[in-house]
């Protein structure tokens, strides 16, 4: 299997390798401190008290997930918490568990609502730059939206330690005995590689991209109107995909 990095540079270039690395680390972080924010809204200080409001991706992500992101392209990132410290803990457990996966889809919207608006400004002669700044910065956008929209989803799968299964777990007693058994949190984790490098690799960053396209090019179609064609071509659907997309797998409190 080739390095992450060189499939990515040979198929892409600079400056989706830096949008790819830049969008990973920024958005894990930002869905941490997303889990910190509702925590703290749900009455349990822990990530303030244990310093994790901040943006240094150390902190959130730790030097084995960078190591790992580097090597393998796979990162995750973690927020203390305590839920019983929630003024209502079931509920609680959901908000907090369900705000990650929320950020990166508010990542995702901002950024492809960027680069369709991108297109329209440059295409439109409101900004005039050179067209390689322009199709960089379109790209940039892009990919942060193509990454958020992975993140998203990945994490809202219902398998532990996600946080699709912490939201589930929240929300009725008896899915959060299963999901606390034991055999059920070993194996998670095995099921989660499986998805990832088999679903992520493929189906769900088919379905990511052309979502993505899509939506760029609804974006552009109604500020430049229809009919007028489209400048956004970030992501064509016969280019070969990146081997290895990041996620982040660890959930809140675990």
């Amino acid at each position: 299997m080739n390095w992450w990095v060189h499939s990515l540079y040979e198929s892409y270039g600079l400056v989706v390798l830096f949008s790819w690395a830049f969008w990973v680390i920024f958005s894990i972080v930002l869905h941490e401190l997303a889990h910190g924010w509702a925590a703290i809204a749900n009455g349990d200080n822990t990530p303030r008290e244990m310093g994790h409001m901040t943006m240094n991706p150390i902190v959130h992500m730790g030097r084995m997930s960078l190591f790992f992101f580097v090597i393998l392209g796979i990162a995750w990132g973690l927020m203390p918490i305590n839920p019983r410290r929630f003024r209502h803990e079931r509920r609680g457990r959901v908000l907090v568990a369900a705000a990650g996966p929320a950020m990166n889809l508010l990542l995702a919207f901002i950024t492809l609502t960027a680069a369709g608006a991108w297109v329209w400004a440059v295409t439109s002669g409101r900004i005039t730059v050179a067209t390689h700044i322009a199709a960089n910065v379109e790209q940039f956008l892009f990919w942060g939206g193509f990454i958020n929209l992975l993140l998203g989803a990945f994490n809202l799968l219902p398998i532990p330690p996600l946080d699709g299964s912490a939201i589930l777990a929240g929300a009725h007693p008896a899915l959060d005995r299963f999901y606390n058994t034991p055999a059920v949190r070993m194996y998670g984790m095995l099921v989660v590689l499986f998805f990832f490098f088999r679903v992520i690799d493929d189906p769900l960053q088919r379905t990511a991209g052309t979502a993505a396209s899509t939506y760029v090019n609804w974006v552009e179609d109604r500020l430049i109107g229809p009919g007028t064609g489209s400048a956004s071509d970030s992501f064509p659907e016969d280019a070969e995909e990146p081997d290895n997309s990041a996620a982040e797998t660890m959930p809140p409190g675990n």
